[in-house]
C-alpha cells in the first residue's frame, strides 16, 4: 500500500491570498458598519502597523531593503481613511466608539475639551505642515536627482564592465538596482502626496465629528449643549489622536526613509558615531549647560546633571581619540624607521618635466596594445606629423603611460606636468555624433563629445549601419582621443614651442636658406625674441611653417624696432595670403564682421603699452556693452567653414584681440593689411554699442 505524501503548510506560500484579502476587507469596511469590539481592534493593529514601519526605516541600510514602502504607504492610509469613516459613524450614531476611543479621548481632554481641540490641532499642524510637507518635497528632489544622475552611473557600471571589474551577472545587478531605485523614488514622490490628502482628510472628519456630533446630541438624542459638546469632543479627540499617531509615525518614517543616503550602517549607529565625532564640540556643550546652572533662576540641578554626564561623556571620548592617535603615529614610526634603513634613492630622474604626455587608465590599455590589434601608439606619433605640416611646429617626442590613480577609462593630458585637458571613453563602444546638434534617435549611453562638446551618445558597435543611415557621425574611441589630442596641441601650440624647437626649426631651415638666417641671428634678433614672435602666431593659430616669410619680415622690420608685439603685426602682414586662406570662400569672397568707427575710437584712446605688449583699458560697462553686440551679431551672420572673423584696423587688432579673447579665443581678428587684394570683403554685421 502506498504511502501518502503529507504536504507541510507554509504560511508564507499564503502571504499574496492574505495580503489581497487584506485590502479587499479595508474597502469592505468602508460600507459594511464594524461593531465597538472589533473597530478597536483594528486600531490597535492599525497602531502596531505604523510602530513596526517606523522600526524598519531605522534599521534599513538602504531604500531598496524596504521597496515595498511606497505601495505600504498607500495600504495604510487607504487602512486609517475606513476606520476614520467606522469610528465616525460609531460616534454619530451610538455616542460610542469602542473603549481605545474613549480612552485616547479621556486622557488627553481630561474633561477640557477646548484644551484636546488644540492638542489635537496641534498634532494636525505637525503632520500636515512639518512632517508630510517636508518628506514630500524630500521624496520630489530625490527622484529628480536619481533619474539625472542615472546615465552617468549607467555609463560608470558599463565601463567597470568593460575593464573587466565585475562580470555581466553583476552588471546585470547594479542595472536592476538603479532601475528599482528610481522607481523607487518616484513612487515615493506620488505617494507622499497620498499622506497630504489624509491630514487634509482628518482635519475635515474632525471638523464634521464635532458639529454633527453636538447637533445629533441636542436634537436626537436629548443632550443638553454642554454634555452633547463634551461627549461629542472627546470621542472625536480620541479618534483623531488614534487615527493621526500612526499616520505621524509613518510619515516620519516616509521622512528617515529618503532622506536617508548611502551606508552600509543603519540610522541608530551613524547617529551616534556622528554626534560623537568630535569631543570639543561635546565639551563645549557640557561648559553651556553648567553656565546655565549657576544663572540664578534656572533650573541648576537640572542642567548640573545634563553638563556632568555629557563632560564625562567627552572626557571618555576625548581619551579614546588620544589611545588611537598614539597607536597611529608609533606605526607610522615603525614605516619612517623602515624607509631609512633603505639604500638611497636617485631622484635626479623624477625632477625631469615631460613636454608633453598622455595618462591614460588601465581600461583603455588596450587601445595601445598592438598584440590586441590597438593603435593608438602610430596613431598619437603621428600627429607629430600633422602638427608639422599644418603649424610648422615641432613637438617632441609624446610620452604615453598608464596611471592607475585615474578612473578606469579616464584619460589627461600634460603640458609640463600640469594638466590641461581630460576625457572619458567605453573602449569596447562607438561614439555616435549628430552634425546638426539635434536630440539623437538612437540608444545608447548619453555623453559629452570631449573635443567640441557635441551631445553624443555611445553606441554598440552593431549599430553602426543603423546610425549611419541616419546620418550621424560615427567614431571609434581612438579616434575621439586622437582627434582631443590633436586639437590640444593646436590650441596650446604656443606652450610647446621652447628656444630648443626654435633653434631645430633654425636649424633645419639654415640648411636651404642660411643667408636669410645668418642677417637675422643672432645680429638683429635672438632666440628668445624670435620664440616670443612665433608664439604670438602660434596662439592666435596662424601657422609658422613658412619660416623663410617670417625670417624676412623680421629681418626688414627688426631693423627699426625691437617691439615684439609689433614685430609679430609686421610678420601677419606678410602671412596675410596664409591668414585668410581658411576664411576665402570658393568665390575669392571673406565674410566678415566690422568695428563700429566709435569702438575702434574707444579701443584707440584706451590702449597703454606694457613691457607684454599693448593692452586696451576699457571700463568694464563700455566691454559687457561690446561683448554683447559682438555675441548677437555672430550668431546673425554666416561664415565660411563657420569661423567668425572680425575685421578691424592694423593700429588696434591686438589690444582688440587682448580685449575678447577671454570670452570670444575663437574668433579670428584680423586687419584690413592681412587681407590680399584679389580677395573681395563682404561685410555682413557691424558691432556698435
Amino acid at each position: 500500500m502506498a504511502k501518502k505524501k503529507i504536504t507541510k503548510f507554509d504560511i508564507r506560500s499564503k502571504y499574496d491570498v492574505m495580503v489581497a484579502i487584506g485590502v479587499i476587507s479595508i474597502v469592505m469596511m468602508i460600507i459594511i458598519p464594524l461593531p465597538a469590539w472589533i473597530l478597536d481592534v483594528l486600531l490597535a493593529l492599525n497602531i502596531t502597523i505604523s510602530v513596526v514601519i517606523m522600526l524598519l526605516t531605522l534599521f534599513t541600510t538602504e531604500v531598496l531593503e524596504f521597496s515595498a514602502f511606497p505601495t505600504m504607504l498607500l495600504i495604510t492610509t487607504l487602512f486609517r481613511l475606513g476606520l476614520n469613516i467606522s469610528s465616525t459613524r460609531l460616534i454619530l450614531s451610538d455616542a460610542y466608539a469602542g473603549e481605545i476611543i474613549s480612552a485616547f479621548g479621556d486622557f488627553v481632554v481630561r474633561g477640557n475639551y477646548v484644551v484636546g481641540i488644540i492638542i489635537f490641532l496641534i498634532i494636525i499642524i505637525i503632520q500636515f505642515v512639518v512632517i508630510t510637507n517636508g518628506a514630500g518635497r524630500v521624496s520630489e528632489v530625490s527622484a529628480r536627482f536619481t533619474l539625472d544622475a542615472m546615465p552617468g552611473k549607467q555609463m560608470s557600471i558599463d565601463a567597470d564592465l568593460n575593464a573587466g571589474l565585475i562580470d555581466e551577472l553583476e552588471a546585470k545587478n547594479r542595472r536592476k538596482k538603479l532601475q528599482h531605485e528610481a522607481d523607487f523614488y518616484g513612487a515615493m514622490d506620488g505617494a507622499s502626496k497620498f499622506v497630504k490628502g489624509d491630514a487634509i482628510a482628518g482635519i475635515i472628519v474632525t471638523l464634521i465629528n464635532i458639529l454633527g456630533g453636538i447637533i445629533i446630541g441636542v436634537v436626537m438624542l436629548k443632550m443638553d449643549a454642554a454634555t452633547a459638546a463634551k461627549t461629542f469632543v472627546s470621542l472625536t479627540v480620541g479618534d483623531g489622536l488614534v487615527s493621526q499617531i500612526p499616520a505621524l509615525l509613518i510619515s516620519t518614517a516616509s521622512g528617515v526613509l529618503v532622506t536617508r543616503s548611502g551606508s552600509e550602517e543603519n540610522f541608530g549607529n551613524i547617529i551616534v558615531r556622528q554626534l560623537t565625532a568630535f569631543p570639543k564640540v561635546l565639551a563645549l556643550a557640557s561648559a553651556t549647560l553648567f553656565f546655565f546652572a549657576v544663572i540664578p533662576g534656572l533650573p541648576t540641578f537640572t542642567f548640573l546633571l545634563l553638563a556632568v554626564a555629557i563632560g564625562a561623556l567627552a572626557y571618555a571620548l576625548y581619551r579614546e581619540e588620544n589611545e588611537k592617535v598614539a597607536m597611529a603615529m608609533e606605526t607610522e614610526q615603525a614605516q619612517i624607521t623602515e624607509i631609512e634603513k633603505r639604500e638611497p634613492e636617485d631622484v635626479m630622474n623624477l625632477i625631469n618635466v615631460e613636454p608633453i604626455e598622455v595618462e591614460m587608465g588601465y581600461g583603455l590599455i588596450p587601445l595601445a596594445d598592438e598584440s590586441t590589434g590597438g593603435d593608438l601608439l602610430q596613431r598619437i606619433s603621428s600627429v607629430r606629423r600633422q602638427c608639422a605640416i599644418e603649424m610648422g611646429i615641432v613637438i617632441q617626442p609624446i610620452r604615453i603611460r598608464d596611471n592607475l590613480q585615474l578612473k578606469t577609462n579616464e584619460y589627461v593630458f600634460k603640458i609640463r606636468g600640469t594638466e590641461i585637458e581630460s576625457g572619458e571613453l567605453i573602449p569596447n563602444m562607438i561614439l555616435c555624433m549628430d552634425p546638426t546638434n539635434d536630440n539623437l534617435d538612437i540608444q545608447g549611453i548619453k555623453t559629452v563629445e570631449p573635443t567640441f562638446g557635441l551631445p553624443a551618445n555611445w553606441i554598440n558597435k552593431d549599430q553602426r549601419e543603423d546610425a549611419e543611415i541616419k546620418g550621424y557621425t560615427v567614431v571609434d574611441p581612438t579616434t575621439v582621443m586622437v582627434t582631443h589630442f590633436t586639437e590640444t596641441i593646436k590650441s596650446h601650440a604656443h606652450e610647446l614651442l621652447g628656444r630648443q624647437e626654435v633653434k631645430m626649426i633654425i636649424d633645419s631651415v639654415k640648411e636651404k636658406y642660411d643667408t636669410v638666417v645668418e642677417e637675422l641671428i643672432p645680429d638683429l634678433m635672438t632666440i628668445g625674441e624670435l620664440q616670443k614672435v612665433l608664439q604670438n602666431l602660434l596662439r592666435e593659430k596662424v601657422s609658422i611653417k613658412d619660416m623663410v616669410t617670417i625670417l624676412e619680415s623680421l629681418a626688414d622690420n627688426s631693423r627699426n624696432t625691437k617691439d615684439i608685439e609689433l614685430l609679430t603685426e609686421y610678420v601677419r602682414f606678410s602671412l596675410g595670403r596664409t591668414i585668410c586662406n581658411a576664411f576665402i570662400d570658393e568665390e575669392r569672397t571673406i565674410t566678415v564682421v566690422t568695428l563700429d568707427p566709435k569702438i575702434e575710437e574707444i579701443v584707440t584712446n584706451s590702449i597703454q603699452k606694457t613691457m607684454s605688449g599693448s593692452f586696451p583699458a576699457v571700463d568694464p560697462d563700455t566691454t559687457g556693452k561690446i561683448l554683447t553686440s559682438i555675441k548677437e551679431v555672430l550668431d546673425s551672420v554666416y561664415f565660411h567653414n563657420n569661423q567668425p572673423v572680425i575685421l578691424v584696423s592694423p593700429k588696434i587688432r591686438p589690444a582688440f584681440k587682448k580685449l575678447i579673447e577671454m570670452v570670444y579665443s575663437n574668433v579670428a581678428i584680423i586687419s584690413l593689411n592681412e587681407i590680399p587684394n584679389d580677395v573681395e570683403i563682404r561685410a555682413e554685421g557691424v558691432v556698435t554699442i
